[in-house]
């Protein structure tokens, strides 16, 4: 069967991720048994006839705080699967493909926090979280959107989950830029030219290309992923792209050469 990430979910709201978990990539991780996810509602160690799992906070203000107990439980009855305890929070570290890549490396299982309300007793994550982690600077209605981010990204990353090994490779951010784009039949439309090169059956020159597109992309749209040795190719591939047409630099995204 090969590598299986294991993923323990503690959630309130399991429905959430039915669909999401029945489609595409994730559907193939679980059908291939590539990735095990298990769901822990907190509810279920609630002693209370309403099985509440969150309280008023202390000093008062809005909205609900989840209470320590019935997490506490939570983790406590996954023993030693409970592995690396993630909580997914707006104050955590951010999201990265380089994170996708140390989870997929633990060589354990993965837990990740999925809070709701106005948040959880910060004493919860003090003591059992070993990590806070986060997908973005915007707030959601809780963990579980931001929990689906992370196990789409870890499946693509599994062995034998996609068709083609190579695909998770060369999707953007993987290899530090963005992608060159992409392009299908027919080859002219909307008044643009799919580029020559990528028609010529030269491999060399196909790669050079879109090493040369994924450079000006990234240096347009998010410029904070360069690195300061990217001087050299950088340079080299902004005077490439000033010997483009304009109707070429919009076919390949890359119009906003002239405004720098």
């Amino acid at each position: 069967m090969g590598y299986l990430m294991k993923i323990n979910l503690v959630t309130l709201f399991s429905q959430f991720f039915e669909t999401p978990f029945a489609c595409g990539v994730l559907s193939g991780a679980l059908k291939k048994e590539k990735l095990q996810v298990n769901f822990i509602n907190p509810r279920i160690f609630t002693n209370d006839v309403h099985q509440t799992v969150d309280d008023r906070p202390f000093g008062g203000g809005d909205g609900m705080v989840m209470k320590v107990e019935p997490l506490m439980k939570a983790i406590e009855s996954l023993g030693d699967q409970k592995g690396h305890v993630v909580v997914l929070s707006p104050s955590g570290r951010p999201f990265t493909s380089k994170v996708a890549k140390e989870y997929i490396e633990l060589s354990k299982p993965l837990t990740l926090i999925c809070g709701r309300y106005s948040g959880i007793d910060q004493r919860f994550i003090a003591e059992y979280c070993d990590e806070e982690l986060s997908v973005g600077d915007y707030i959601l209605s809780g963990g579980e959107p931001a929990a689906l981010c992370v196990i789409d990204s870890l499946a693509r990353l599994l062995p034998g989950v996609l068709g083609n090994e190579m695909s998770a490779e060369e999707d953007s951010f993987f290899s530090q830029y963005l992608e060159c784009p992409t392009f299908t039949r027919p080859r002219e439309i909307l008044n643009m030219d799919v580029p020559d090169v990528l028609f010529s059956g030269d491999h060399a020159k196909i790669i050079e290309f879109q090493k040369k597109v994924s450079l000006i992309r990234t240096f347009l749209k998010r410029p904070d992923l360069l690195l300061a040795t990217d001087k050299e190719p950088l340079e080299m591939a902004k005077k490439w792209a000033k010997t483009l047409s304009e109707n070429q630099k919009k076919t390949l995204g890359i119009l906003e050469i002239n405004n720098e």
